[in-house]
């Protein structure tokens, strides 16, 4: 079958071995004829044969190091291509509340407090001044921290709710926490602090309107503009930050309020005016008018490092006490920077390799030198990455309750309170530990007590001002056109008997509901507060 099959002659068939030639290779070697499969012994050579390989490749691998250096480009690669996607834009990942600028807002007010410990503990300069090349320090930047998302909060804020509305939710949240801090600074803690250091109280409230007075101290601050720093000259002797001063001062933090007024005034201002919703290029180019002042400003010192020129000159507002030009440069710049996100929301790309970028950007700034041209506008983009690409499940600190604003308004009072009982004695960082005790404590018991209560009346109307806008959305005849006069109708309409093909017998001459009549004289569907639907 063979020969016919391949045309080829059959090989001869090989003689079989003898019986006892088999007998005797088994005692000998019994597993030579030991039959196995084909299959396994083909696997097994292939096996060994991709062993053998790969032990060679290793090997001259581990001679030129090309391997190595391979994998490390490809992991590099790799890196790249995930910091670089992008993740969408701001308006698409900072919506709503989940976001993590309650965590933000929180250790920025926490680094305030941290950084006021060396001075007011110890006299000392503010935490970071020497390392960041006396430009700045640790609590100012948590200070252009605050501008940078108050900017793009309160923007938000005034293009969604109308002007009203906007100036109530604004002294909510500033006046009530803020007249209450007055108050028990004036009313509780000085007269504890004048009982310390005089022994007594009396003729503390003999004369408390005049100037230095307890509720003069009150009134002079009512409006956010700190225009009376001390009460009776109390711990001007018994503190590292009144020594130094040679004043009585008791809470000196509150000097940044006044400009977060102004900045929520020209928020009003620009709202009135439409430019939110029309003219949103104008917010952009007042922040980069006043880069280039900061900018100029940084030039004119002739150096890298060091402190920038400061902007001499102030001007002196009603309420608001003495506003200074060079915090109104820097602070508004930096509210500016914050609304100008805000506007161009849907044109900020959310990249993780800019967010590390200005990381990386605002540290070198801080070292070396150019802080105020190159760290502050990197500073405020790391601030609005870090807001929306921190993890999901720290975005739930501060939603509801939001301890920064009580924290940064008490802890310069407690730690002056503290400094005068001597327990800066312990140390730097039992000082620092005790002051965010202590101001903790105080921001719970204003939020729980103040804060929340006084934002629960956000929605609240006055009933004048309902009644005044149900009167203004009344529909009105237009110039020159009578009033429609009065027509008796009904109570109940009884149905036509036959209905005609273009519809029942009385819609032709009703006129109700046509095209280009004025509607009915009664009130309109409103919503809340009087506002037609």
């Amino acid at each position: 079958m063979a020969e016919a099959v391949t045309g080829a002659p059959a090989a001869p068939a090989r003689p079989a071995p003898s019986a006892a030639v088999v007998a005797a290779t088994t005692a000998v070697r019994p597993r030579l004829f030991t039959p196995s499969p084909a299959p396994l012994s083909r696997v097994a050579l292939h096996l060994g044969c991709r062993l053998l390989a790969e032990c060679q490749n290793t090997r001259r691998r581990q001679d030129t190091g090309t391997g190595r250096v391979g994998d490390s480009v490809r992991a590099v690669g790799s890196i790249l291509r995930r910091l670089t996607r992008r993740h969408g834009t701001l308006a698409e990942l900072l919506t709503g509340r989940g976001n993590g600028i309650g965590l933000i807002r929180l250790v920025l007010a926490l680094a305030v407090v941290t950084s006021h410990a060396r001075p007011l503990g110890f006299g000392a300069s503010d935490l970071g001044h020497h390392l960041f090349n006396r430009q700045t320090n640790v609590g100012t930047m948590a200070v252009y921290g605050f501008f940078v998302l108050s900017g793009l909060l309160i923007t938000r804020s005034a293009r969604r709710t109308g002007l009203g509305r906007y100036l109530w939710h604004r002294g909510l949240r500033i006046f009530p926490a803020l007249w209450v801090c007055l108050l028990v600074t004036a009313l509780l803690v000085a007269p504890l602090v004048a009982l310390r250091e005089n022994g007594t109280v009396a003729g503390f409230f003999d004369e408390p309107w005049e100037p230095g007075g307890p509720l003069a101290y009150a009134q002079a601050n009512w409006w956010t503009g700190v225009r009376q720093y001390g009460i009776e000259g109390l711990l001007a002797e018994t503190t590292p930050w009144g020594r130094r001063t040679g004043d009585s001062i008791f809470n000196g933090a509150l000097w940044s309020l006044k400009y977060e007024m102004l900045c929520y005034l020209a928020v009003f201002v620009l709202a009135a005016t439409a430019v939110l919703r029309q003219a949103r290029r104008f917010v952009l180019a007042l922040a980069v008018a006043l880069y280039l002042a900061i900018a100029a400003n940084w030039w004119s010192t002739g150096r890298w490092t060091g402190p920038a020129k400061t902007v001499s000159g102030s001007v002196e507002l009603p309420l608001l006490g003495n506003v200074g030009y060079h915090w109104l440069l820097y602070l508004g710049f930096l509210f500016a920077l914050g609304a100008s996100f805000d506007l161009y929301r849907e044109r900020v790309p959310v990249n993780d390799l800019l967010g590390l970028g200005s990381a990386a950007l605002l540290a070198g700034s801080l070292l070396v030198g150019g802080f105020a041209v190159l760290g502050l506008p990197a500073f405020a983009y790391l601030l609005i990455w870090m807001s929306v690409r921190m993890p999901r499940r720290l975005h739930a600190v501060g939603r509801r309750n939001d301890y920064s604003y009580g924290i940064y308004i008490y802890g310069f009072v407690g730690q002056q309170v503290m400094a005068s009982l001597g327990w800066s004695r312990w140390g730097f960082v039992p000082f620092v530990l005790l002051s965010v005790a202590v101001a903790g404590a105080a921001a719970v018991l204003s939020w729980k007590l103040v804060e929340q209560p006084a934002l629960r009346l956000k929605d609240w109307t006055p009933s004048p001002v309902v009644r005044l806008s149900r009167r203004w959305a009344r529909p009105r005849p237009p110039a020159g056109v009578a009033p429609r006069p009065a027509v008796a109708v009904p109570a109940v309409v009884p149905a036509p008997a036959v209905a005609s093909v273009g519809g029942s017998p009385g819609s032709a001459g009703s006129g109700a509901g046509r095209a280009g009549e004025p509607g009915p004289p009664v009130d309109a569907p409103t919503g809340r507060f009087g506002v037609p639907r």
